[in-house]
């Protein structure tokens, strides 16, 4: 049955007017209509209608499905996956940072450090993790999360859904860019095992930062780039207006970004996006995060590092 509280895209109007047309027939088949039949053939038009428009997605299309609020969040992940977390606040230096969420627990049994952008499911909870934008403090806190991991052996998931750095003058002045690169290399630089999953937005440096791993896994309509389409819109023909054709041309996409070696592996979501269903997706989630670590844990901190390394050199050497 439909989700009532669903938010539908603008391009999902004709689902949205099928499912709404169930929803009257089963209102009316409450008071002893017999139109099982007819709900019956709607919900099988709907459902093949939602099939065949996310066989195809433009690239824009999957930038608003990445940005669906109603994915799982970061928040969501850890509820379900982790078990025993405990959440670590502050970079040492400056302050805490609630835009970047990290902390200790355990994975199926075994230790795990987590670190991801947490963008927040009501208004409240956005406004405290600033819609997922994190200042340098939460990449300073990505640093001695990941030293703190390094030094016991316990390995490293990152979860990526943010449409970029805070972009404010307070964190500029702070050192946004160095605090990136410093996330970036510690990421470079761990004996442990890491791995990343994008999972809607993975925009800018403020993705990269927690994102150079030795696996890095990606949903089916996340969306991947060094700048979202709108700011390169805006930079390419000053005019913001043009996002859409944009995005449609900056290969920002999973399949793309699989072609061009940039990830290992697209975690397949659900018809009509991972908000659909998103237990199913977590659960898939779990599956493909155990199964990265499985491929890792035989390794010495040395070939893990090796291995970290050549598969962001050979990114370029593969294209061709």
């Amino acid at each position: 049955m439909p989700d009532p509280m669903r938010s539908y895209l603008d391009f999902e109007k004709p689902i949205a007017e099928l499912d709404s047309k169930v929803d009257e027939l089963r209102a009316l088949a409450a008071t002893g209509s017999d139109i099982g039949e007819e709900i019956e053939r709607i919900e099988e038009k709907a459902a093949q209608a939602l099939n065949d428009l996310y066989a195809s997605l433009t690239p824009w299309q999957k930038t608003l499905v990445a940005r669906h609020p109603q994915r799982p969040h970061l928040s969501d992940f850890i509820s379900a996956l982790i078990t025993e977390f405990t959440p670590l606040a502050g970079d040492r230096k400056y302050a805490e940072d609630e835009a970047l969420i990290g902390g200790f627990g355990r994975f199926r049994g075994e230790s795990i450090c987590v670190i991801g952008q947490e963008k927040g499911a009501s208004t409240e909870s956005r406004i405290k993790h600033n819609f997922g934008m994190a200042r340098p403090e939460g990449y300073r806190k990505a640093v001695r999360l990941m030293e703190m991991a390094d030094r016991f052996g316990i390995p490293v998931l990152s979860m990526v859904d943010s449409a970029g750095a805070y972009p404010g003058v307070g964190a500029e002045e702070r050192g946004q860019a160095e605090a990136i690169a410093r996330s970036t290399d510690a990421c470079l630089s761990l004996g442990v095992p890491n791995v990343a999953i994008i999972t809607g937005e993975g925009m800018s440096g403020g993705a990269i930062a927690i994102t150079t791993a030795n696996r890095v896994l990606m949903f089916e309509h996340a969306i991947y780039s060094v700048i979202s389409p709108e700011a390169a819109s805006s930079i390419l023909w000053r005019d913001g207006t043009k996002a859409q054709e944009a995005a449609n041309s900056m290969k920002i996409t999973a399949q793309d970004m699989l072609r061009f070696g940039v990830i290992d592996l697209i975690l397949k979501e659900p018809v009509g996006g991972a908000h659909r269903d998103t237990q199913a997706m977590i659960m898939a989630t779990g599956d493909a995060i155990a199964a990265a670590f499985a491929d890792l844990g035989n390794l010495s901190p040395d070939m893990i590092r090796q291995q970290r390394r050549e598969k962001f050199l050979d990114i370029g050497r593969k294209l061709g």
